[in-house]
């Protein structure tokens, strides 16, 4: 009986497990992660006004695993040997027919003084931390940025940081302290958010000077120190610091044997399939993938991506071509806590609107989404 193994529990691996049930594959399913558990990263914008903790932001897998009949290997992947079909663990190995590589990315960190820094999509700790920072502070100035990995376009997260700064942005005015703090927003990037479309980041970049926030952009870091950002030109306070970096494959990528691009992700092509391997599929931010410059591949491109490979993992399986795409698109809702804007980029069209409403629909798909993996 062939026998799959999902290397992640995140949207990807979810949504891989998920399609493949439903498709009927009755084999051998195994998920390969240091937790059996779902982390809604997308939530973690509502940490800071006390709106979500890490209750709401876990969902514990081995329920719903047991539902689908997927074993559970509670490891990190090390290596892959494609030859023999075996996945090396950090104790043991795994043999595999087929495999789903949907354990994400990683965060570059190389930044001097990034230690000083708090990596928001990092987890739940970097955020209480940067939360519970900020709410014992009576004044002073608070810097948010993101930056990309040069190598690769896609490999950034800017979404999160504007919601974060517009957020913040929105609950300190709600509590009346707004007029102690300096907002400030940086990014190496002259039009940060740029994937989004043209029009998108230039009302973003309205509301930012409409909300008094100062911006500094354009502009290649140097360092972090505990009390400022220092850029190429110009270095500008800061008491606490939010930050995203640029994304890179996985620590076992490098020595992997698969074919890599240039930013350090497993490639692949329009299929998920990695190149050069017939039996190895990857999807989420552990690959690097064709089409154009602006593509997402987290969250909602990452469960595009996971339907795509599971489907062609079972066409692979029956010794048939693959044949299924996934669809390029960026949808994208910027929460402000009371207000949120909607993203759409796809191949042939793309728009913006902004409206309260939007915000609970954010809302409202968060509860959706999870309550599949509840159980």
């Amino acid at each position: 009986m062939p026998h799959i193994v999902i290397v992640g529990a995140g949207f990807a691996a979810c949504t891989a497990i998920k399609t493949l049930r439903k498709k009927g594959f009755i084999g051998k399913i195994s998920l390969v992660a240091p937790r059996a558990e779902l982390f809604y990263y997308p939530s973690l914008i509502w940490v800071p006004p006390g709106k979500r903790d890490h209750t709401d932001l876990i969902v514990p897998l081995h329920d719903y695993l047991e539902s689908k009949n997927v074993d559970y290997i509670q490891s990190k992947v090390t290596g892959i040997d494609t030859s023999a079909k075996i996945l090396t663990l950090e104790k043991g190995s795994v043999d595999y027919d087929a495999v789903i590589i949907a354990s994400g990315g990683r965060y570059i960190q190389k930044l001097p003084g990034i230690e000083h820094a708090k990596i928001a999509c990092s987890g739940w700790e970097a955020t209480k931390e940067f939360s519970d920072k900020l709410a014992a502070m009576n004044e002073g100035t608070i810097a948010f940025g993101f930056s990309g990995n040069p190598n690769e376009p896609s490999a950034m997260r800017g979404g999160p940081v504007f919601e974060f700064l517009f957020g913040v942005d929105t609950m300190l005015r709600q509590q009346g302290r707004r007029e102690n703090f300096n907002l400030v927003f940086f990014s190496p990037a002259p039009k940060p958010g740029k994937r989004m479309g043209e029009k998108a980041v230039d009302r973003i970049l309205s509301e930012m000077k409409k909300r008094n926030i100062k911006t500094y952009l354009g502009k290649k870091m140097k360092r972090f120190t505990e009390n400022s950002v220092e850029t190429e030109k110009e270095t500008f306070n800061a008491d606490l610091i939010l930050f995203i970096p640029g994304m890179t494959g996985p620590d076992w990528a490098m020595n992997s044997g698969l074919s890599l691009s240039e930013g350090g992700f497993f490639k692949a092509n329009e299929y998920c399939q990695v190149e050069g391997e017939d039996s190895v599929f990857v999807a989420g931010d552990a690959g690097s993938f064709p089409g154009p410059e602006w593509k997402p591949k987290q969250a909602h491109m990452a469960d595009l991506q996971a339907e795509a490979a599971a489907k062609n993992v079972l066409e692979t399986l029956q010794l048939k071509k693959v044949r299924h795409k996934f669809r390029t698109e960026l949808i994208c809702i910027v929460d402000t806590l009371n207000n949120a804007s909607m993203v759409y980029r796809g191949p042939k069209r793309g728009f913006m609107m902004k409206m309260p409403p939007l915000h609970w629909v954010k809302v409202l798909y968060e509860k959706m989404y999870l309550k599949t993996y509840i159980k």
